[in-house]
This record gives structure tokens, sequence and C-alpha cells, in this order.
């Protein structure tokens, strides 16, 4: 699918300019790598585990981008992830950063170079070119949850919510709760029926998290988790611990099976594909598992979606969607001219189709039309995108790496009753304190 327009984007970074050698950057694609912007290529610099990015942008500079591709060869240059930010750095410092660049797997090191006038302000140049709409208003709210502006491009981009197995509800009578203790009862319904609830990974810790986040947002607004990285408000409040309790409340009923602490991801999606579990809640990167017949034994037609339910008496609402931008891609402030406008034109105006079409994945960018024969899930979660305007982030979006450990390792113990309620949030407050 094909749909064609044009116009224009682009900005830089700084940062320490470390005393070493520039490792050589591997090229991939477009017309040749180089780490450096000229008038006369396009580039991008993005960690080489992401084909997805690089592939279908080399699609469009053969199909609907083609004529900027003449004017501007696209370039892409690759790195690992675990030197990306030490390449962008050394770059940045080079003023020699290529016209979109990976951000950090860390948002404060992007917020930093933000401030330093080094991100391209995407909402006033996407503005200035009249491709603004071309951008869903969940992707955009997602970014500025992040980073406090709109300052990277979602080439990617997830929501997240309960997946609940239809046959499962009907033939128990529960229907699509509205309310957090209509999740509590279907819950309870289930494991009477002897299945479990909630299939959810306490290996990895972060399902069971997102469950904190989930509840937190519900009960005390958009703005809850902000306030706890802003300093306004601390985990160990009483109204945050309440949240902690809710979920610790889950797994004291049972409602995540048994042995949920050694359950890894895997085989968390397998209960719920395979009709164990009545419930999921997941991100909508799952819908590779969801479509592929192999692994979705109670069949995609069987599936279906509702947000995290709205407590009663609560501020936030149940419109408010988690979400999150996969791989985030910023763009370089000293690299723009007319080309990488017109590229950046034709990206907002051509991606979301061709990422889509092409290589079965969602982005933030509108897809301009019906996009036709996608797996129904796909077209759910494409809807219920296009339906959304406010986002919310997950548990531990805003904090540092020690924090995130400290929170993901102590999810299962939280919902087995090995620690309260009150320790885990101590646990978690304690290092963000320390940060």
């Amino acid at each position: 699918m094909s749909i064609t327009r044009t116009r224009r984007i682009s900005r830089a970074l700084p940062l320490i300019v470390a005393a070493a050698a520039v490792a050589s950057l591997t090229a991939c694609a477009g017309g040749g790598g180089t780490s450096e912007s000229s008038s006369s290529s396009f580039g991008l610099l993005i960690n080489d585990d992401n084909a997805v990015v690089q592939d279908t942008l080399t699609s469009l500079s053969k199909g609907a981008c083609e004529a900027e591709n003449a004017t501007a060869a696209l370039s892409i240059d690759t790195v690992p992830q675990s030197g990306l930010d030490q390449q962008l750095q050394l770059l940045g410092g080079q003023n020699a950063l290529p016209a979109q660049f990976a951000a950090s797997g860390s948002p404060a090191v992007t917020k930093d170079l933000n401030e330093a006038g080094q991100t391209l302000n995407l909402e006033s140049a996407l503005t200035d070119l009249g491709v603004i709409d071309d951008i869903e208003p969940a992707a955009m709210s997602t970014i500025e949850n992040i980073y406090g502006d709109f300052i990277v491009l979602p080439y990617q981009f997830n929501i997240e919510g309960v997946w609940y197995n239809k046959q499962i509800f009907a033939e128990n009578g529960i229907d699509v709760p509205k309310t957090w203790d209509d999740l509590v009862s279907a819950a309870k319904t289930l494991k009477a029926a002897g299945l479990t609830a909630f299939s959810a990974s306490g290996e990895q810790g972060w399902p069971i998290t997102r469950l904190i986040s989930g509840y937190l947002y519900r009960e005390l607004g958009p703005d809850a988790m902000q306030k706890i990285a802003d300093g306004e408000a601390k985990l160990t409040d009483p109204e945050y611990v309440a949240a902690a309790q809710a979920i610790a409340d889950l797994g004291a009923a049972g409602y995540f099976g048994e042995g949920v602490g050694s359950i890894d991801y895997d085989t968390a999606v397998s209960q719920f594909l395979t009709g164990q579990a009545g419930m999921f809640y997941m991100g909508s990167w799952t819908l590779g598992a969801f479509n592929d017949p192999d692994q979705n034994q109670i069949g995609e037609d069987n599936i279906g979606f509702f947000a995290l339910p709205e407590v009663e008496g609560g501020a936030g609402s149940a419109a408010q969607i988690p979400a999150n931008v996969g791989l985030p891609i910023a763009v370089s402030a000293k690299s723009y001219d007319d080309n990488v406008g017109a590229w950046l034109s034709c990206i907002a105006e051509n991606y979301g189709a061709e990422s889509l079409t092409e290589q079965g994945t969602i982005s933030g960018f509108k897809t301009n039309g019906d996009v036709a024969g996608l797996p129904p899930l796909t077209q759910l979660t494409q809807d219920t995108i296009a339906q959304t305007e406010e986002t919310t982030l997950w548990f531990e979006a805003l904090f540092g790496a020690k924090a995130t450990t400290t929170s993901q390792q102590n999810a299962a113990q939280l919902v087995t009753g090995a620690i309260s309620a009150q320790d885990f949030m101590n646990l978690v407050q304690t290092d963000l304190d320390a940060e």
C-alpha cells in the first residue's frame, strides 16, 4: 500500500566527548554508511538488533519516498545496543550526528540533550511542515509523558491492557469488567472454575508491577507516577501503598495461580493461549504470538481486550491507556535541512501504512486510510490507538536502573505474600531516594 505526498524536518545533540577513538560503524543500507550528516544523505544511527525500523525505511526509500531518497539517499549505520550511548556522546560532541538516531535507553539522557537544545521539537517542526496530524494523539501523549516534550518519532507503538478469553468469560457468565471490583469478582469466578484468573510472569516481575501502576493511575489520576519522579509524593505514602496492597490481595486470593514466581514470559503467554487462564495483562507487542496459529490454541476470534477498569471514586479514567513507544528515534537539530525535512514529511504520511502492511507492526503514525487484510486483533489494537488521546506509563518508566531492578525482582514476593506492600514500596522508594 502506498500513499504519497511531501514535506520536512530534523536536529542534533552534544554531551561529553570521551577520550577514546570512535568505533567504526557498520553500514547496512541506503547509499553507504557515514556517521556525518550531509546534504546528499539521510542518515540513521540505530542499534543493530532492530531490523523492523531499518526494513520499513528501506522499503519506503524504494517506494513512497523514492523521490526524497533520490535527493538525499537513505544511509543506515548500526551499533550494538551496549555501545549506543557512547556513540551518541562522541558524535554529538563532534556535531556529527546523522539526521536521525536511536534515543538513549535512559530517558534522562535524552531529556538532557533536549534541554541542551540538541534535539528537534517535533511538535513545532511537524506543525510547520503540515504533517502533525499524521501522528496518533496517543503516541504524542506517550512521548510527552516520558520526555516532557515531543522529541522522538514513534516508529513503534504499543498499548497495554487486559486480554481475555471470550469463551471462558461466556461459559462462566462474566461480563467485561467496568470497575476494579468487577475485575476482582471476575477473577474470583475464574478461580472457582479451576482456572488461573491472571496469567503473569513473576520471574520477569514487570507484568505484575504494571498492575500496581495501573491501579495507581485509576485511583490517583494519570500524573500519579510523575509526582513520584518530581518528588511531590513518595511510594511510601498511604495511597501508594494501598495500590501495592490491591495487587498483593489478588495474589493472596490465588488469582495468579501456583508458582507465579517461577513463571517466565513465554510460559505466561502459553498459559493464556492454551486456555488455562482467563485473563492476561500484556502489551500489544504480544500480537505476534496471538496471530500465530501454532501458539494460539484458543483462536484469535476468541480473544478480547479491555483497558484496566476504573476504581470507583478514583481520579483516573479507563480511557487513559498505558503505552510505550518501543524504540524511540530522535531527530538531529543541526543536521536539519530541506532534504531531511522532505524525507520526514514523507515518513509522517507513509510510515504507518508501510509498517503495518509490510512488517505487521503498529507505529504511532496514522495509516491515512484503511489497510486491508489485517488480523482481527491487530485491527482491534489499531482502532483502540486511534480512539485514545491520553496515555499513561508503566510503573518503572521514570525510575533509575537500581529502583527498576528492585521493583521487578520483588514483584513476585509481593503477590506470594513473602513481602508486605509496605515493605515493597519502602525498598523501591529507598532506591529512588538514593538516585
